[in-house]
């Protein structure tokens, strides 16, 4: 697309055009209008959930797909509603069930078409013809809709029959509280390239939670920006745009580094992922990346207990590339999960005190020996020395004590 003027029109799943994208501005400056005009507003609604806004601006940009984990009631799918409202976009959500059937996705058959011998599917106000969607509890897909769902994620194409749906699909959130522990979902859950955890607020900030809560109850459907759906495709269609080069080297040496860590980074999600750096640079304003927009890397962990392990990985290649001062970098590109070494001391305390226990049953002291073996694995990504031989030498002193 020439951004000298060129305009395109865009077609939704059902032919209908959509109002032409304007050409005129450029991607630096409709990524920085993303982030004014709609991310730091949100951030301001929803206490606590600047990461989660930060990673749905990353996934609309990059055009991929965000997978949130979290407990019910943590505003996962308020989140995308309210991201949905201020682009004046097309959203539909779904809670999925083990029982869930394609038609509820995806429209049933149009019946007066089908006396006529035809299987055309009725798509009005259904998943095919959405700008955004959000799938609770994800992880209860059946293999109904499985192949049909892979589709939507991968190549954001919807077949059935005769009829192909390419669909107008800017993003795909998924949620659930727990973790895929069927291997059969594993192919769903590689789909979302991004992963964060959406945690209830601590209770220390209840009370601005109340507040922002009320006020956004207040405010209705009346908010919006100047930014529309079609200008956020516009703003993808530039990511080719930008320049990978500067961070290339980082880059394969940050995968390398994950893949020896027992990280699974397969070469189709390492390309992926170059367009989660990109959208970073352009959510900035750059046409151009710096070693710092590799933090969204910290986010492709599979297991809790890999989080640390890579925020360390991927801090130390940022570290040794320049760090997160350089001029015009991503506002959470310096906010790490590195392991806190208070946090780890105050675990091992806790433990200690359960094995004084005299009557501490032999199935809670093997529970105990397992914690003790990941405390022991994040000890190895404390930065500061001395913090980190003084957990080593605590680690050393418990195991004894769950092994005996």
């Amino acid at each position: 697309m020439d951004l000298a003027g060129e305009t395109e029109t865009l077609r939704s799943a059902n032919g209908d055009s959509i109002a032409p994208v304007d050409g005129t501005r450029s991607s630096d400056d409709l990524g920085q209008r993303l982030n004014r005009e709609v991310l730091a507003p949100m951030k301001e609604l929803f206490v606590g959930k600047d990461e989660v806004i930060d990673l749905l601006g990353i996934c609309l940009v990059g055009g991929e797909n965000l997978f949130i984990l979290g407990p019910p009631g943590t505003a996962k799918s308020a989140l995308v509603q309210e991201l949905a409202l201020r682009l004046e976009g097309r959203m539909f959500d779904y809670l999925l069930t083990r029982f869930t059937e394609p038609n509820e996705l995806f429209g049933p058959f149009d019946i007066r078409r089908l006396r006529e011998g035809e299987l055309v599917t009725n798509t009005d106000g259904m998943l095919p013809l959405a700008d955004f969607v959000f799938l609770d509890e994800l992880l209860n897909a059946n293999s109904a809709i499985l192949n049909s769902l892979l589709m939507v994620l991968n190549e954001r194409i919807f077949r059935r029959g005769r009829e192909t749906f390419s669909l107008p699909t800017l993003m795909v959130v998924g949620a659930s509280n727990s973790l895929p522990q069927d291997e059969a979902l594993g192919a769903l859950f590689d789909r979302f390239l991004l992963r964060v955890r959406c945690d209830n607020v601590p209770t220390e900030r209840l009370s601005e939670v109340l507040s922002a809560g009320w006020n956004r109850e207040l405010l209705g459907d009346s908010r919006s920006s100047q930014l529309h759906v079609d200008l956020v495709r516009n703003l993808q269609a530039q990511l080719h745009d930008v320049d990978l080069a500067p961070v290339q080297s980082h880059y394969v040496d940050l995968v390398r580094r994950l893949r020896m860590a027992g990280i699974k980074v397969s070469d189709r999600r390492a390309v992926k992922l170059q367009r989660m750096i990109a959208a970073s640079a352009l959510l900035c304003g750059r046409r151009e990346t710096i070693p710092s927009d590799l933090w969204v890397l910290r986010h492709i962990w599979d297991t809790d207990e890999q989080q640390e392990v890579i925020a360390a990985l991927v801090d130390g290649v940022i570290a040794a590339a320049g760090g997160t001062d350089q001029p015009g970098s991503h506002p959470r590109s310096g906010q790490s999960d590195a392991p806190n070494p208070e946090v780890l001391a105050a675990e091992m305390r806790r433990m200690s005190t359960r094995l004084d226990d005299p009557d501490l049953a032999a199935d809670e002291k093997s529970r105990l020996r397992d914690e003790l073996g990941l405390l022991a694995a994040r000890c190895e990504w404390v930065s500061n020395a001395q913090q980190r031989e003084y957990l080593q030498q605590q680690i050393q002193g418990l195991w004894p004590r769950v092994t005996g």
